[in-house]
């Protein structure tokens, strides 16, 4: 099965999703990193005065208390966390981009594998960021699995697609 512009654009457009969210996580991670030894009830209470907020307001009063349970050690555990998962939405990303279709599986298992995940976190907070990154992954992973078995089942009954650079696993 020849792979279609169309195609190649949407392979594309997800790769610059992954890689977006690859370049958030890195962030984060560098982020927390940088905080790993720092007090961060401290730190967070001079953003407070830093942005002019309201100390008294209800939800910077929420944010102020959580932020004295977080440990170094948590930060530090949050930091490596950010950066594994950047690794696999790099990955991915590079396997959209070049067109491999071991970029199509990797995608479909780690984000399949993910949107567990993301169902049980939509469930205990329900936001539309999170909703839309549910659905929007769900709609990657649908059309990655339509469109990896459409090929297999093209291969099986002998449908060569001339002219294909697909390349095998």
């Amino acid at each position: 099965m020849p792979r279609s512009d169309s195609h190649r654009l949407l392979l594309r457009t997800i790769a610059i999703f992954k890689f977006m969210k690859a370049t958030l996580l890195m962030a984060t991670g560098i982020g927390a990193l940088r905080l790993e030894n720092k007090d961060i009830f401290a730190y967070a209470d001079d953003l407070v005065g830093k942005y002019h907020l309201n100390p008294g307001n209800h939800f910077v009063m929420q944010a102020l208390a959580r932020t004295t349970h977080i440990t170094p050690r948590r930060v530090h555990e949050l930091g490596i966390g950010a950066f594994v998962y950047a690794a696999l939405f790099l990955a991915e990303g590079i396997g959209l981009w070049t067109l491999k279709r071991w970029g199509e599986w990797v995608t479909v298992l780690i984000t399949g594998s993910l949107l567990p995940l993301e169902i049980y976190e939509l469930w205990h907070r329900l936001t539309l960021p999170r909703a839309a990154v549910l659905v929007l992954n769900a709609a990657i992973v649908w059309y990655l699995v339509v469109r990896l078995k459409g090929e297999a089942r093209d291969r099986s009954v002998g449908v060569v697609g001339s002219g294909s650079n697909y390349e095998s696993v």
